[in-house]
C-alpha cells in the first residue's frame, strides 16, 4: 500500500510541475525565428529576444484562464489528498482529490483543443507546435490518470 501512494503522490507532483511549465513557458508554437506564448509573443531579431504581451484576444484569454484553472485545480487536489490521508475513515475512496484531478485534466484539454483550432500563424507550414504545448497534451493524459487512480484508490491501514 505504501508503493501505490509514494507512486501516486509521484504521479501527482510530476502533474503539477508539467502544468506549471505548460503554463508558463513561451513555447507553445514556434516558427523559425519567433515563439508564441500564453502570455508573450517572442522574436529573434539582431540577436536579441524581444517580446511584446500577446493581444488580448477572447479565445487566448479563454486558454490562459484554463490552464491557470486547471493548475490551481490539481494544486487543490494535492492538497485535499493529503489532509484526506490522514482523515479519510479506513476503506474510504479518495472521491473529492479525483473530482478535482478529473476537473484539472478537461480544463487542460479544453485549453489545448482551443489553442489547437485558433492557434496564431496556422498558414505558415515552417511553424510547430513547441514543447509547452506538447507538455500540455502530456499533462493531461496524466491528470486524467491520475483522477482515475484516486477515484480506485481505498484507504487502509
Amino acid at each position: 500500500m505504501l508503493a501505490v501512494l509514494a507512486g501516486t503522490v509521484i504521479l501527482h507532483v510530476i502533474d503539477l510541475i508539467l502544468l506549471l511549465i505548460s503554463t508558463s513557458a513561451n513555447a507553445w508554437k514556434t516558427l523559425k525565428e519567433s515563439s508564441y506564448d500564453l502570455w508573450y509573443n517572442c522574436q529573434l531579431r539582431d540577436d536579441q529576444h524581444k517580446c511584446i504581451s500577446v493581444s488580448n484576444t477572447d479565445w487566448l484569454q479563454a486558454v490562459q484562464a484554463l490552464m491557470v484553472l486547471a493548475t490551481l485545480f490539481s494544486s487543490v487536489a494535492f492538497i485535499v489528498f493529503l489532509c484526506q490521508l490522514f482523515t479519510l475513515a479506513k476503506g474510504g475512496r479518495f472521491f473529492f482529490t479525483a473530482v478535482f484531478q478529473v476537473l484539472a485534466s478537461l480544463f487542460v484539454m479544453s485549453g489545448a483543443i482551443i489553442y489547437t483550432v485558433m492557434s496564431p500563424d496556422k498558414s505558415k507550414e515552417d511553424g510547430s507546435y513547441g514543447y509547452a504545448y506538447v507538455l500540455a497534451w502530456l499533462a493531461f493524459s496524466l491528470t486524467l490518470l491520475s483522477g482515475f487512480i484516486y477515484i480506485v484508490l481505498k484507504k487502509k491501514e
